[in-house]
């Protein structure tokens, strides 16, 4: 016997039908869900740890000393040879004549070497020393010995001049005198007989910078006076 269902009762069959399938899918989702959270924070986990670890393995780096630097090998000597080329002209060539007979004669080639002159420098003159040159037996014999040496020139004499000449000159180290020189004359050939009296003077007492013999300028003066 057939039992025939009201459509009333198949209408709340199928709602609850639908509404046992939607609460399957919605747990279905809610499970999915947390199994996703779970294996994030499963994920983190794990990647936290392995960072832990990698810390701990961590090796402290230390400074590593480096190898001071060598000094650079010398480079090796190369010997340059510099080469002339053949259109070079080459000065003070020597003529060479193959056919020179054995009769003819051959002038002999004297080589003289150049002597370069030297320079003579010469020392240092003083005007003022500490010990100044002296005539040997000091200025009253040099002037007792000009009186007994000097003539007076005729050509003075008669143009009636008279007057003092300043006669300068140079006493060495060893007491000679040189470079005698007029500084101021007055003429009538008292000037180059002054020059021969003073040239004519026995050597002087040298004059004296530091206890050493040095070149030393002196002047003295020379009257010519008519009595």
């Amino acid at each position: 016997m057939e039992i025939k269902k009201s459509p009333k009762a198949d209408l709340e069959s199928k709602k609850l039908t639908f509404t046992l399938i939607g609460l399957v899918v919605s747990l279905f989702i809610i499970w999915r869900v947390f199994e996703y959270k779970s294996y994030d924070k499963q994920s983190f986990d794990d990647l936290q740890r392995t960072v832990e670890v990698i810390e701990e393995e961590m090796v402290e780096i230390t400074k590593q000393e480096q190898p001071k630097p060598q000094p650079p090998a010398p480079k090796p000597q190369v010997t340059q040879i510099q080469i002339v080329e053949d259109d070079v002209e080459v000065e003070d060539e020597i003529d060479i004549n193959a056919e020179v007979d054995q009769d003819e004669v051959i002038e002999e080639y004297e080589f003289v070497p150049e002597i370069e002159e030297e320079e003579i420098v010469e020392a240092e003159i003083f005007k003022v020393v500490e010990e100044m040159p002296e005539f040997p037996g000091g200025a009253a014999k040099m002037m007792e010995f000009i009186q007994k040496n000097i003539k007076y020139p005729m050509m003075a004499r008669e143009s009636d001049i008279q007057g003092r000449v300043f006669v300068n000159f140079v006493v060495e180290p060893d007491g000679s005198i040189t470079n005698v020189t007029v500084m101021r004359g007055i003429g009538g050939g008292c000037d180059e007989e002054a020059l021969r009296v003073v040239q004519s003077m026995p050597n002087w007492k040298p004059g004296k910078q530091r206890g050493s013999a040095v070149r030393c300028s002196f002047t003295v003066p020379i009257i010519f006076k008519l009595q």
